[in-house]
């Protein structure tokens, strides 16, 4: 099985030493979903990615989800085995400073591993966490999987040793996302060749239809990175201007975070809004209660940008709102 020589790193799970290991009850599952779980497995054991194991300590279900393309994806439900797990504190890069860092480079290469978790073993003694259960056996991975407490910082941890000498000089890395940036075309060519080598040394494959070379701008860690600066990814504009405005919490908290990924970009008038918005909270109007028969007054609003108005009706000589809509 190619990969990373586990002598030079491997992934390891530490479990507080009170917890007891958790054995999940198998969940039934329908009939397709267990046709593309006998066949994703099936890939698995032929990479040699899994194993047969016959005495487990932990065991978990398999849980199948369906991606954009139609195909479904395995993943394991690690929850228990998660909770028992002491956090990994070896830290990741700001990614602030990762894209300022990038950005304004003439040509720039972004690179993408081929199953980069599943290129770094499991510790041997480790294995058996991992398992998971199956329709006639169980098996265990026998390489890092997708799922697992600590998983982002052990692959972090790998790149920092892969390419110590290039971070910081001619490179950028978090976690699976990999850029080589260069002022011209015979640095980029030199510089490509530090990382090439790295990257055999260690044994490590890329996806040659997932990676970019000398281009002048692509994405990067959410941003759109070019040579004129950092600019806002248009997928993630496009999806908040075809959201339709929010009716309850859910729709609000995604708008939320729709909006914090693309918070750089908002400009002053955005918290001159909010610093209004805040201050209209501190002293709300009271709402008067809609009196049937009584005359109604219709305020209207209109700008460029947005419409809005406000039903009064008029109590003791005084006027009190009714109800707003914007």
């Amino acid at each position: 099985m190619p990969g990373i020589d586990p002598n030079f790193l491997c992934h390891k799970i530490s479990v507080f030493r009170e917890v007891k290991p958790v054995t999940q009850r198998k969940r039934m599952m329908g009939e397709e979903r267990k046709k593309a779980v006998e066949a994703e497995a099936s890939k698995l054991l032929e990479a040699g990615f899994i194993r047969e194991i016959q005495h487990t300590t932990w065991l978990d279900n398999v849980v199948m989800v369906k991606k954009a393309n139609g195909k479904w994806r395995m993943c394991t439900d690690y929850t228990d085995l998660n909770k028992a797990c002491p956090k990994d504190a070896y830290p990741l890069s700001n990614i602030d400073r990762l894209v300022d860092g990038t950005a304004d480079h003439t040509f720039l290469t972004f690179l993408d591993a081929y199953s980069g978790y599943n290129q770094i073993r499991m510790h041997p003694r480790d294995e058996d966490k991992t398992a998971f259960v199956m329709e006639f056996a169980n098996y265990c991975y026998q390489v890092m999987p997708f799922g697992l407490k600590n998983v982002e910082t052990t692959y972090q941890r790998l790149m920092d040793k892969i390419f110590g000498n290039q971070i910081g000089k001619n490179m950028k890395v978090y976690v699976d996302d990999m850029v080589v940036k260069s002022a011209d075309t015979l640095s980029h060519v030199v510089d490509l060749d530090e990382v090439f080598h790295a990257l055999r040394k260690h044994q490590m494959r890329l996806n040659p239809d997932k990676c970019v070379f000398g281009v002048s701008g692509s994405k990067f860690l959410g941003f759109m990175l070019s040579s004129r600066g950092i600019e806002a990814n248009p997928d993630k504009c496009q999806a908040i201007i075809d959201m339709r405005s929010p009716s309850n919490l859910k729709e609000v908290q995604k708008l939320a975070d729709r909006l914090t990924a693309l918070s750089h970009f908002l400009p002053y008038e955005c918290e001159s809004s909010f610093q209004i918005f805040k201050e209209r909270l501190g002293t709300p109007p009271v709402l008067a209660k809609l009196t049937p028969g009584r005359e109604v007054i219709l305020y209207l609003a209109v700008s460029g940008e947005a419409i809005s108005a406000g039903m009064i009706q008029e109590h003791d000589g005084q006027q009190q709102p009714v109800y707003f809509i914007s």
